[in-house]
């Protein structure tokens, strides 16, 4: 295997980390752009990784920290924002890519893997979220014409150690009992693991997908109320699941997206309209065996603390560098 210098944006995140981890561990050398270096400790033990200060918003800057890169990987996305309508979904899902695009073909780099979202359109007319993330799919394909080899991923939502899914129902059972009500219960997912997730990334650093819209999914197709009950049963808890019907799930989008830290929106509500499951699933064409939420789940639930802290992440690792050798 060809050992290449790979600049990560939205390194310091979920998945981020744990790719950060897989490429290190297949000899690649790691740059991870961070607005605060000294907040990701777990990043600066590994000395395969650079974790380097810089304002990737900043077009100079970026160009100047692609200089000598083999490949970019952008994994910036949000899934809610605050303030103007639209601002934060639009710099983070449009602007940004289209920096990314341009610095990448000013300092020589001709590889891009893009994070995209199942579902991502930019004809997309109620939520914003999945109308941006289309659109800055649709702008870095368009930037094959100039010599960028693009590839874009499009996930269900991904589990794992540290994952804001099943961690965050779990603390919500808590937190709800004895009745938690539970908006668009019937939406359905496939959930895929971020191993498979940073395993399909990695088996995607030549161009050999160069140019493919790569779909990514678990085995198995649950909607949200059996995966909140199936949550709840892990964590051995006492909580009835209440589904919400149409009317009261976007009241409570409204309720919920106005107090902090937004923990349902409209536009989530809007999402949630599109089952989160694959058409064509590339998994299998990599050569990955999708994994099942009873694989991995249970361990790093039964992980968490009393205080709601997890200590899952190196257990993961170690299994993942098993896995890898």
């Amino acid at each position: 295997m060809q050992h290449e210098i790979i600049c990560l944006l939205g390194g310091t995140g979920f998945v981020g980390k744990h790719l950060a981890h897989r490429l290190t561990q297949q000899g690649h050398q790691v740059r991870v752009l961070t607005r605060r270096r000294e907040r990701h400790r777990e990043l600066l033990v590994n000395p395969a990784v650079k974790l380097i200060e810089s304002d990737i918003h900043d077009t100079e800057q970026l160009r100047r920290q692609f200089a000598g890169v083999d490949v970019v990987i952008n994994l910036v996305g949000i899934l809610n924002e605050s303030g103007k309508k639209g601002a934060a979904f639009r710099r983070a899902h449009v602007q940004l890519p289209e920096k990314i695009v341009a610095a990448a073909l000013a300092s020589g780099v001709r590889r891009l893997l893009h994070m995209s979202a199942l579902n991502a359109d930019a004809r997309e007319p109620h939520s914003l979220y999945l109308k941006t993330k289309g659109e800055g799919e649709e702008l870095v394909h368009a930037a094959s014409t100039k010599g960028l080899v693009v590839t874009s991923f499009r996930p269900s939502v991904i589990f794992g150690s540290g994952d804001s899914f099943f961690n965050r129902f779990a603390t919500l059972l808590k937190l709800s009992r004895p009745v938690m009500p539970l908006a668009c219960p019937d939406s359905r997912f496939a959930p895929v693991w971020v191993n498979d997730v940073t395993a399909a990334m990695c088996r995607s650093l030549d161009d050999a997908t160069g140019g493919e819209r790569l779909d990514l999914c678990g085995p198995e197709i649950y909607t949200l109320k059996e995966l909140v009950r199936y949550t709840r049963d892990q964590l051995g808890l006492r909580c009835a699941i209440a589904g919400l019907g149409p009317r009261l799930s976007r009241l409570q989008a409204r309720v919920l997206g106005s107090l902090p830290g937004k923990p349902f929106t409209l536009d989530n509500y809007y999402s949630l309209q599109k089952d989160s499951i694959c058409a064509e699933n590339a998994l299998p064409t990599l050569g990955i065996t999708p994994t099942p939420i009873t694989a991995v789940v249970p361990g790093y639930l039964a992980s968490r603390t009393a205080r709601g802290h997890y200590d899952g992440f190196r257990r993961q690792s170690r299994r993942q560098q098993a896995s890898d050798s």
